[in-house]
């Protein structure tokens, strides 16, 4: 009998062709083209980091030393002006005058004058608006205080264990716009007063009432 050739098994797979590591990084994947072509890889660089922005300084707290300070209404400032500008407008004329005579001449003394005049209530405006700018008051648990001054600062406490009485004063030009003047009498020292001018009527109305009615406490308690 005629042995049979063994058959070749046609059914056995290619070996299948071998594939990239999927392990690999592209940082290796880079390296071995780098070196394919001859370029020497560079070594990796420290990624940088954003630099922090230094802390921004905390702003300092706002002074709140003047919050509770009160100022003079507004349709205040002509009553302000006007008395300083008219005395100051009187002196410069009259000395732009004089001046004029005697070192000019006499048919120049009144443009002179009148130059003076104006120059001198301009300053008194000036000075009327300062004043009226620095005149402050407060009432609080500790008084009624006024704050004024120009060149020099001036404040007043007056404390209220030592009011004696009050006067509320109403001139014509105040009843016109609608001010008034506070006179608050102390004790201690004979005729001794402090007034604030050209306060709103009404203002000056409840600070009348309001230190009265710690004066009919005192009088109470006594």
């Amino acid at each position: 009998m005629t042995p049979v050739p063994p058959q070749r098994d046609d059914t056995h797979a290619a070996p299948a062709p071998a594939t990239a590591d999927a392990s690999a990084s592209p940082r290796d994947d880079a390296d071995e083209a780098a070196d394919s072509a001859g370029i020497e890889a560079q070594p990796p660089r420290a990624q940088d980091t954003p630099e922090r922005a230094p802390h921004a300084a905390a702003p300092a707290a706002a002074t709140t030393s003047n919050s509770d300070w009160q100022r003079l209404p507004a349709r205040a400032i002509p009553l302000c002006t006007i008395d300083i500008s008219l005395a100051l407008a009187l002196v410069a004329g009259i000395a732009g005058t004089v001046l004029g005579v005697l070192v000019i001449g006499k048919f120049v003394a009144l443009a002179s004058g009148l130059t003076g005049a104006l120059f001198g209530a301009g300053i008194g405006m000036w000075i009327g608006f300062r004043r009226y700018r620095n005149t402050l008051w407060r009432l609080d648990e500790h008084g009624f205080a006024v704050r004024r001054g120009v060149a020099w600062r001036r404040e007043t406490l007056v404390p209220l264990t030592r009011v004696q009485h009050l006067d509320l004063k109403h001139g014509p030009l105040q009843r016109m716009r609608g001010l008034a003047t506070l006179v608050v009498h102390t004790a201690g020292t004979r005729h001794s007063a402090v007034a604030i001018d050209h306060l709103d009527a009404d203002d000056a109305q409840r600070l009348r009432e309001r230190l009265g009615r710690q004066l009919d406490h005192e009088d109470d308690e006594a």
